[in-house]
């Protein structure tokens, strides 16, 4: 697999599309922090980390409004990429919705919203958009 990240993304869009409760990903230290992230956004409902077997898995229950059963998550989408990495300052870091949405960044301080970002004054690599 090539690109890591645009897999937990699609996995994620495709559970979403068909409804699904859980959504099971291989784990890796950036997939474990993008769904902490989703989890404290309110993007997912919950998240379980199972390392059974050798690389280990992660189980997230996909959020859905109680009523209209419509998703938290509309649109995921991935914007730096392997042949193609996009990197912001802070000064350019992009507003997702006019800050409705989030975007991902990759910073020296770890990953983090794009808020978080401006406030800690960093800028990185911009992994996807969420909304």
């Amino acid at each position: 697999m090539t690109d890591p990240i645009a897999d937990f993304l699609t996995r994620i869009r495709n559970a979403v599309k068909v409804n699904h409760k859980v959504v099971e990903i291989p784990a890796s230290k950036m997939k474990k922090e993008l769904t902490r992230i989703l989890h404290e956004k309110g993007y997912i409902l919950s998240y379980k980390l199972i390392d059974a077997q050798p690389q280990g898995v992660i189980k997230i229950a996909l959020k859905y409004h109680p009523e209209t059963k419509r998703p938290a998550i509309k649109h995921l989408r991935r914007v730096s990429r392997p042949g193609l990495r996009q990197y912001a300052g802070v000064d350019t870091m992009p507003r997702v919705l006019n800050g409705l949405g989030i975007a991902i960044v990759s910073t020296s301080c770890g990953i983090m919203t794009d808020k978080e970002a401006r406030e800690q004054n960093v800028g990185g690599e911009v992994l996807c958009y969420v909304y």
